[in-house]
């Protein structure tokens, strides 16, 4: 059988995949196939934000998660860590809390600087603001229209009123926009969650932005789900489609144009690396035919990696487990599905802060996350009775990692190290930035919520501190840099600044996998926002 032929072919249908597979087939003589090894991402465990820690976990059941483990951590007294991922239309924004957070002017204006001319912060600006339909409205910062509706919550915890009333008690300023002229400071965040129509209350995901209101409407749209991308098809040096598997089936599909792997930061190199693009020696070992040596496939893989410090709570308007929080659960949705609001609608992560804590940073390097239930191990240990809780992350690792293959099976998952603590800056910092978490949570304003505190209460000194990390710390879900972006002269790009793979043509990257340098905040929005400016190059491209 001839397999079907396509202008493009998209592998992945997360927060990039879905973007532009909305983008390219805006234009109804542009045909698009989406490759997707998930389900359709409209299931109510998605669409109810409350029900991200039914997925999370990943166990019993992994539900819309690929539920990927790291190798044993040194860094982590030989832990390994736990990854979970998105799998289903929308990818990780169908599973995460939701937050949308840009990041720092000066983390994209480093890309530009480093050689990623058209990156900086003006450049791409534009691009976030066309994908939004932000409450806000629209004005210098924000966009209204767009696909990615971007709301104030709809019913936040008094707990996370009274933690951000804490930080202001510790010298932390209020911002009512971490979006805006300026990240510092402490807040509520924005979420990408429905506020305007039918489903308000909804998880906005990028596949309930993009995808799911166009795909019925748009012949020139192919979108197959339950396809696990096996190996890229070759014609000499340039991609001409994608195997995949759908049950016991493998199967083809060709591309006239190009072949763009949005499968995300763990996933995007694995399948470069199986289908022979990557460094040669680990290849050749692994018996993979060598299309092209890229030695930077799969290294510079950064993450935020994150401790919590934990509270019983003295009010049990917060979020836990017992006799009366399983009768709030029972009224709570039945008010989110009468109108959107109540607890069912919490992105958990409330509140937040970006702070300075290295005595001379110029601008913040620590993110705090203020969660309104005790969360621990991913929400995979449960405990009894009712808590709160708060991360921190530091925001510009130095540590890296790298992603390279198990073996040649492309249904096994990837092998994920992320090296965490081994560069010992970032232990000082997290140690700095734990320790100005705790005068935030012992402050007055929150006198009323606070019990005891779990785990930490007699930890004092900095190596008690960096021996709590080491036993706790984990991400906090934001992978990037596997498939670095760059100048045609730097070695270790594995894509151009047009994110083309260097080396072959017919191929690009686009996910958070080309990120140069890890963001200063959450990852779900600039990935969305790399989508949008790539769709913007595949088209100037193609009318070349």
């Amino acid at each position: 059988m001839t397999a079907p032929q396509f202008d493009y072919v998209i592998v992945g249908g997360g927060s990039a995949g879905a973007t532009l597979a909305n983008r390219l087939s805006a234009d109804p003589l542009c045909n698009v196939c989406l490759l997707e090894a998930g389900g359709d991402g409209r299931d109510v465990l998605i669409r109810a934000p409350m029900a991200a820690a039914l997925m999370l976990p990943g166990k019993p059941l992994k539900i819309n998660n690929w539920a990927f483990e790291t190798t044993p951590q040194v860094g982590l007294n030989g832990r390994r860590g736990y990854q979970p991922r998105g799998k289903a239309l929308g990818g990780s924004s169908a599973i995460n809390a939701m937050l949308y957070v840009r990041g720092q002017r000066e983390d994209y204006d480093a890309w530009r600087d480093a050689g990623c001319e058209g990156w900086g912060f003006d450049d791409v600006l534009h691009y976030f603001k066309r994908a939004e339909n932000n409450q806000r409205g629209n004005n210098a910062w924000h966009g209204t229209g767009g696909p990615l509706s971007v709301a104030f919550q709809q019913s936040p915890r008094p707990v996370s009123a009274a933690w951000v009333a804490a930080a202001q008690q510790c010298g932390i300023a209020l911002n009512e926009d971490f979006n805006g002229p300026e990240q510092e400071g402490v807040g509520l965040h924005q979420v990408t969650q429905f506020w305007d129509d039918q489903r308000n209350g909804e998880r906005c995901s990028a596949a309930a932005g993009y995808l799911h209101p166009i795909m019925a409407q748009r012949p020139n749209l192919t979108v197959i789900t339950g396809a696990h991308a096996s190996a890229l098809l070759w014609d000499k040096q340039h991609v001409k489609g994608v195997r995949y598997q759908r049950g016991t089936q493998s199967l083809e599909v060709h591309a006239k144009a190009e072949v763009v792997l949005s499968a995300g930061a763990f996933q995007s190199p694995q399948l470069l690396m199986l289908s022979g693009i990557g460094p040669a020696a680990q290849l050749q070992a692994m018996g993979i035919e060598v299309k092209h040596d890229s030695p930077g496939v799969g290294v510079n893989l950064q993450d935020h990696l994150d401790v919590t410090l934990a509270y019983r709570s003295l009010r049990n308007d917060v979020l836990g487990i017992a006799p009366a929080a399983t009768w709030a659960l029972l009224k709570g949705i039945q008010q989110w599905r009468k109108d959107g609001t109540g607890m069912v609608a919490t992105p958990y992560a409330e509140a937040g802060a970006f702070v300075r804590c290295a005595p001379d940073a110029s601008r913040p390097d620590i993110q705090f996350h203020f969660v309104v239930a005790r969360v621990e191990d991913h929400a995979r240990r449960l405990h009894w009775g009712y808590g709160y809780s708060c991360h921190v992350c530091v925001l510009r690792p130095y540590s890296r990692g790298k992603v390279s293959l198990q073996s040649t099976d492309p249904l096994d998952a990837p092998r994920i190290d992320p090296n965490f603590l081994s560069d010992t800056r970032d232990m000082t910092l997290m140690v700095e930035g734990v320790k100005q978490l705790r005068s935030i949570m012992q402050a007055p304003a929150l006198s009323a919520y606070r019990g005891q505190e779990i785990d930490t209460a007699d930890i004092q000194t900095d190596e008690q501190w960096a021996s709590y990390i080491r036993q706790r710390a984990d991400t906090i879900y934001h992978p990037v840099g596997t498939c670095k972006m760059g100048a045609i002269s730097d070695p270790m790009a594995v894509v151009d600044p047009q994110l083309r793979v260097k080396g072959v043509s017919g191929l690009r990257v686009i996910d958070a996998s080309v990120m140069p340098t890890l963001v200063s905040g959450n990852t779900n929005a600039p990935t969305i926002m790399l989508a949008e400016k790539a769709a913007d190059l595949m088209r100037r491209a193609s009318t070349r």
